[in-house]
């Protein structure tokens, strides 16, 4: 989870806008997928597996009451998701569910134009990815909301 935070969205909006051609934006998603932790093989379970994902990629998280925080492990066998979750980290992790919940990912992709250089199949599966963690913010807020009240 840690090594996620490396890239904070920042450095890579601004790796991005440095890079003109395509081919680099795939290295630097490469580079960047390589310096994640990988989840520990206990975590790659069939429950943990994000739906609707080309390769296979697994999804763990805990929520931190007190602090109020989402945090976040996921790990995948294809090198360029390992890169697109590097992303995704950067932009959810250590997060309030409400934080999760009000972000705009998809201007964020749009920012990065990534949905148009991804396969519709990778595409579809990195919105699977951002369904999956915005449903698990979602059941955090509820939670969190139900025992502040009870």
């Amino acid at each position: 989870m840690s090594a996620a935070t490396a890239h904070s969205l920042d450095d890579i909006r601004s790796t991005f806008a440095f890079f003109d051609d395509w081919q680099d934006k795939y290295r630097f998603l490469i580079d960047i997928g390589r310096g994640l932790d990988e989840l520990p093989t206990s975590d790659k379970r069939e429950e943990n597996l994000v739906r609707g994902c080309q390769s296979q990629v697994w999804l763990t998280s805990r929520f931190d009451a007190r602090h109020d925080r989402v945090h976040l492990a996921i790990d995948s066998d294809a090198h360029i998701v390992r890169g697109l979750i590097a992303i995704v980290l950067a932009a959810y992790e250590g997060r309030s569910p409400r934080e999760i919940l009000d972000f705009d990912v998809q201007a964020l992709f749009a920012e990065l134009d990534l949905m148009n250089h991804l396969s519709p199949t990778r595409g579809n599966g990195l919105n699977a990815m951002v369904g999956r963690i915005r449903s698990i913010a979602s059941d955090y807020a509820e939670s969190a909301v139900q025992s502040s009240s009870g």
